[in-house]
């Protein structure tokens, strides 16, 4: 068999998209799996479309998935250049082109804009427009043709599609499918400015750099049989299909921009870490045998087996992201979690607290980064808070409760100076046995007393530590100020 060689052929049009992600997630899965080769390849092809800086996102993309390529435009395998702009310099576009037309495969095409708007139709059911080619220049003789080009006369060069008659392909994921000839336009292979089309770059490139398995989005499926014929054209072989699944947002319509979530970028900067997404983009539309959801990118290329990519559309779940994404920060080292963390703590508390603390009560409550704020942002300034919060029906307290118990406290707690976490809870399981009542009883208050909030990310004597004698004593003198005007 040959070497399994998968390529990832982004155009450089802004951040990557998820579904872009996953093309090039499967395609590297594939082959590392196989142990083959991973080739990137820039389709600068359509320059009205280019992002100024599209091709360093995607080259930071790659290095932050850790999807490393084997070859590419800075890694010479020896069938480049790897972009295609470059290749259009050298004519090798125009000169395969050439070939069909030779061969009857292709033709020439002078017709003008007017005379292809005239061609116009409208798809049934729909409010769309489509240009369906009439074969009208494929008549026009050799000397016709030769006429124009010396003329300087505008051209494009079509493929040559039958009219009747199918049109099989086969792909691993959907199986055998057939067309009717009918259905298959006369698409452009070069266009008016001497660039190829997608469609025909595509197919010159992955056969020149010997490409075995091609991984693309499904939307591509109905453009497959026009590749196909043009593989058959040349007499080449035919790559392998992997057409992936559509991805959906939750309301089952295609993910878009307008979700806040669609890119690589956007997940980054909403706190989601790499390896996180990377393993959520993984599901998107496959799943292993065993069903296991947490997976590294060595698991994944040990797990992956393309032929289990399913057909149906793949929804994209934001919270179960977000679960996966917390299941990774609970494992973080603790220093590389607080070097991510440290810059959204400082962006709340300005106060000399020990942060680092402040992080590890964080680690195993947030899902993503911008979480922090909402935990901890009582540290820097207590809230207003209803004395309901001090009711806490299995802890069997209440604001009357509250208020004799932080009373109790109050001077037991000025009276010593350690502050740490073990002495204050050793403290106050003390007044809690001399007092004949729960743990809860006494620490409920206090957290309450101490944080203003339902929910913390710390016990109250952990949060006492960090908040140090002065202002946890403060807080606490102001809880019993609360409960007594009550």
């Amino acid at each position: 068999m040959a070497k399994v060689r998968t390529r990832f052929a982004p155009s450089p049009t802004g951040r990557m998209h998820v579904g872009n992600l996953r093309t090039a997630l499967y395609a590297y899965l594939i082959t590392r799996h196989a142990g083959g080769d991973f080739l990137l390849r820039i389709e600068d092809t359509d320059q009205n479309r280019e992002v100024e800086g599209a091709v360093d996102i995607i080259n930071r993309t790659l290095a932050a998935t850790g999807l490393e390529h084997d070859e590419g435009p800075d890694k010479d395998g020896g069938v480049g250049p790897y972009v295609q702009s470059e290749r259009v310099k050298s004519g090798l576009y125009m000169e395969y082109a050439k070939k069909l037309v030779e061969k009857g495969e292709a033709y020439y095409c002078f017709c003008t804009p007017e005379r292809l708007d005239s061609l116009r139709q409208k798809v049934e059911g729909t409010d769309k427009e489509i240009t369906v080619y009439d074969k009208h220049c494929l008549h026009l003789s050799k000397e016709e043709v030769e006429a124009n080009l010396a003329a300087g006369m505008p051209f494009v060069i079509r493929q040559n599609n039958p009219t009747e008659g199918t049109t099989t392909f086969h792909d691993d994921i959907y199986g055998d499918i057939t067309v009717d000839n009918s259905e298959l336009d006369d698409m452009i292979l070069i266009k008016s400015d001497g660039f190829p089309t997608y469609n025909f770059a595509n197919v010159v490139d992955d056969h020149l750099m010997g490409i075995t398995h091609v991984v693309r989005g499904n939307e591509y499926l109905s453009s497959s049989p026009k590749y196909n014929r043009l593989y058959e054209a040349f007499g080449w072989e035919v790559p392998e299909y992997i057409h992936c699944p559509l991805i959906t947002d939750e309301d089952h319509k295609k993910l878009s921009k307008r979700s806040g979530h669609s890119s690589f970028e956007d997940l980054l900067e909403q706190g989601f870490l790499s390896e996180a997404i990377v393993n959520f983009v993984a599901l998107l539309g496959w799943s292993p045998e065993d069903n296991q959801e947490i997976m590294s990118l060595d698991e994944l290329i040990q797990k992956f087996d393309y032929h289990h990519i399913n057909k149906s559309p793949a929804v994209f779940d934001y919270g179960k992201l977000k679960w996966m994404n917390s299941e990774y920060i609970k494992k973080m080292d603790f220093e590389k979690f607080y070097e991510m963390a440290e810059p959204y703590i400082k962006a709340v508390v300005t106060k000399p607290y020990d942060l680092k603390k402040i992080a590890k009560m964080v680690q195993t409550r947030i899902e993503v980064f911008p979480d922090i704020a909402g935990h901890i942002d009582f540290f820097e300034e207590l809230p207003d808070y209803d004395i309901s919060m001090y009711t806490h029906k299995k802890m069997k307290t209440t604001p009357e409760i509250s208020l004799e118990v932080l009373t109790e406290l109050l001077p037991i707690l000025e009276a010593t100076d350690d502050y740490s976490n073990d002495a204050l809870y050793e403290l106050i399981k003390g007044y809690v046995e001399k007092k004949g009542c729960k743990n809860g009883q006494a620490l409920w208050p206090i957290r309450t007393a101490v944080s203003g909030k339902q929910m913390t990310p710390g016990g109250a004597t952990e949060l006492m530590e960090v908040l140090g004698k002065e202002e946890s004593l403060a807080r606490i003198r102001k809880g019993i100020e609360k409960l007594s005007n009550n």
